[in-house]
């Protein structure tokens, strides 16, 4: 049923830019993940209703969501971009050339959490989207950086269903551990959305 649900709700979404559909097939044939259309309106939402200005990424990929995080701050946004990929990097900057968005775009190669360490705040939006074993460990370093009423927003919460097994994967136990750290997190009012993958959208206190 879930999965039905999801290809409603694929069927039920506005086309996109031609941009935003070009990065869908490219991620499609290449077999390389991305938040896709239904979470890229979410932050679209988020980052208008917050108004939303410096925003960071963990985990970028080629660019993908930074392009509905620019969409809506507009030339105000200023957006930190992490991949440990150049050519993510390299085909990024590209498509956000073609687009024309107005944001700035700061893309540094490296480890994520690394990079967030060695960054100043406060951010409006931290997106974590990074390799799911490290997820425990972003949650101090994130709450250090954003602004009171910033939004620490993490994909991938739900695992495919992986985190309701009775016996979960490493990964899948990273994830869980994760959830659990973040809802007890006193500096944190979060809530999980079952869009898509799962959404974990926390306001910082």
């Amino acid at each position: 049923m879930f999965h039905k649900i999801h290809d409603y709700l694929h069927r039920m979404t506005p086309e996109r830019p031609p941009i935003l559909r070009e990065m869908e097939a490219f991620a499609a044939k290449s077999g390389f993940p991305i938040i896709g259309p239904l979470v890229g309106r979410l932050l679209y939402q988020l980052t208008s209703l917050s108004k939303a200005q410096r925003i960071m990424e963990l985990g970028s990929g080629f660019g993908y969501s930074a392009c509905w995080f620019a969409m809506a701050a507009g030339p105000q946004g200023h957006i930190t971009l992490t991949d440990s990929d150049s050519a993510n990097k390299r085909r990024a900057l590209g498509y956000f050339k073609r687009a024309r968005l107005q944001s700035s775009f700061d893309f540094r190669v490296g480890d994520a959490v690394d990079i967030l360490h060695r960054l100043d705040g406060p951010f409006d939006i931290i997106l974590n989207d990074i390799d799911k074993e490290g997820y425990p460990g972003t949650i101090d370093p994130v709450a250090e950086r954003l602004r009171p009423g910033g939004l620490f927003i993490t994909d991938n919460l739900i695992w495919s269903g992986k985190v309701c097994r009775k016996r979960p994967d490493k990964t899948s136990v990273a994830i869980i551990e994760f959830t659990r750290k973040l809802y007890a997190d006193p500096r944190f009012f979060t809530t999980i959305l079952p869009l898509r993958d799962g959404v974990a959208v926390a306001i910082r206190i």
